[in-house]
């Protein structure tokens, strides 16, 4: 499972104009499922986001989790992370778990992620979607359930 995680000011996605999920303040995590994906991925990486010390103190330092600052997740199911694109240019996306189990470690991920307490806001699964976000910091991260 892999996971590009960014730390937003404000973000919101929409489908046909119409706002779905939006934050004020926390992460936008776009989340792709691979094949040998399993719900101990979704679980790993929920916490390990969850638990992030990207968020400043008192010192200007990176020590505070989302959960310290009281931020929020708006999670966006993404199985372009898994694209190839090693030969020619139009990527491969067999890396990509299919969309049945795409969906379902997803919503298990977004499952984690509430049970951590942390409020969650979603796009729709498998739609055209547009995503707006003011980057903070910038802080970008791509993270890997199977790279630790």
């Amino acid at each position: 499972m892999r996971a590009v995680v960014q730390r937003a000011n404000a973000a919101s996605v929409s489908v046909h104009d119409s706002i779905i999920g939006q934050i004020e303040h926390g992460f936008v995590v776009l989340l792709g499922v691979t094949h040998e994906d399993t719900w101990e991925d979704a679980a790993y990486l929920a916490k390990k986001i969850v638990h992030l010390r990207v968020f400043e103190d008192e010192q200007q330092k990176l020590n505070l989790s989302l959960k310290d600052v009281n931020g929020s997740i708006l999670s966006i199911s993404q199985f372009t992370l898994y694209g190839d694109t090693k030969k020619g240019r139009r990527p491969n996306f067999m890396k990509a778990a299919k969309p049945e189990q795409a969906n379902e470690l997803y919503l298990l991920f977004n499952r984690f992620i509430a049970q951590e307490g942390v409020h969650i806001e979603t796009g729709a699964f498998g739609a055209m979607m547009d995503v707006q976000l003011t980057n903070s910091g910038p802080v970008t991260l791509v993270m890997d359930s199977k790279e630790g």
